[in-house]
């Protein structure tokens, strides 16, 4: 009897998301399914393929040499059934997509209500993260990043703003009592909110730009949080008086425009060109894809 397609893509699942849960929450099944699945293979197979214990759950060395070879075979199934769903009237199936979680948070929400209203037929699952990933390996259609990470050999369309600038800001209260910087050099001598990317790299140094004159600093603090999820926490503390936030400016705006926040070294503020939505240019291009490229596109 051949593995049963259904366990194999319940193994990728569990294997990609290193754990059951968040393997079933993805699916939208229960921990308890995906597990049976995956003990099914390994009993067809006779070899483990997953190390499980209360904490993590990764691919042995059969395990990652299966997800080696399954992860294209599948990609090849799924593009043969793409091929059929290019005779249905509207583009229905499954958009993956891999982004970053300031994309996640600025980007796609003035897009995907008004996409998903116009293909109602179109699910689309979000992978909000920080860290840099092969996004066809991944398992997902396309991925968010900006020009500076774009893979080679990707088709690349504007998404979202074209232009955006970091933000430098600090509690009135505080700037109030500990000073207002005049310079970048100044904020080594204030608490910094810093953040951490998923690799363990720190966000910086910060970069500030006026004229043709730019100014790198490494600023230092009292607290440093993870951008994968808890930018919030920064801008939270940096609203209670905790010290300075550097943030894109769409992420610090409410705050800003509320005057929780007071901008700092504004004449300094670095513009950068806004993200893309990429994909490869090698494979058959999916239709629910192919539709949200062409809806990106209009709006653009």
């Amino acid at each position: 009897m051949k593995a049963d397609l259904a366990d194999l893509n319940a193994f990728l699942s569990v294997a990609r998301a290193r754990g059951f849960r968040d393997a079933a929450r993805a699916a939208g099944s229960s921990a308890s399914t995906l597990s049976e699945a995956v003990r099914r293979l390994e009993a067809h197979l006779g070899v483990r393929l997953l190390h499980r214990s209360t904490r993590s759950v990764v691919p042995t060395e059969a395990g990652a040499r299966l997800i080696e070879r399954l992860t294209p075979a599948l990609g090849e199934v799924e593009a043969a059934l793409d091929v059929i769903a290019l005779f249905r009237d509207r583009p229905a199936g499954t958009l993956r997509l891999n982004v970053p979680v300031s994309a996640a948070r600025l980007v796609l929400p003035t897009i995907l209500p008004r996409f998903l209203a116009a293909y109602p037929d179109i699910q689309v699952e979000i992978v909000a993260e920080d860290g840099f990933v092969d996004v066809v390996a991944s398992g997902c259609d396309a991925g968010i990043r900006y020009d500076e990470r774009l893979e080679q050999d990707m088709i690349a369309v504007p998404i979202g703003p074209r232009v955006q600038r970091f933000a430098t800001a600090a509690a009135p209260a505080y700037l109030d009592a500990r000073g207002r910087p005049g310079h970048p050099r100044d904020l080594l001598s204030h608490p910094c909110l810093r953040g951490r990317f998923g690799s363990g790299a720190l966000t910086g140094p910060w970069e500030f730009e006026r004229g043709t004159e730019i100014v790198r600093v490494e600023p230092q603090g009292p607290l440093v949080a993870s951008v994968a999820g808890a930018v919030d926490l920064l801008v939270d503390v940096a609203i209670a008086g905790g010290g300075i936030v550097h943030l894109f400016e769409d992420w610090l705006r409410p705050a800003l425009d509320s005057g929780a926040l007071e901008p700092v070294l504004h004449d300094w503020w670095q513009s950068f060109s806004g993200p893309f939505l990429y994909y490869s240019g090698r494979r058959l291009v999916p239709p629910p894809l192919r539709a949200f490229v062409d809806f990106v596109r209009a709006e653009a």
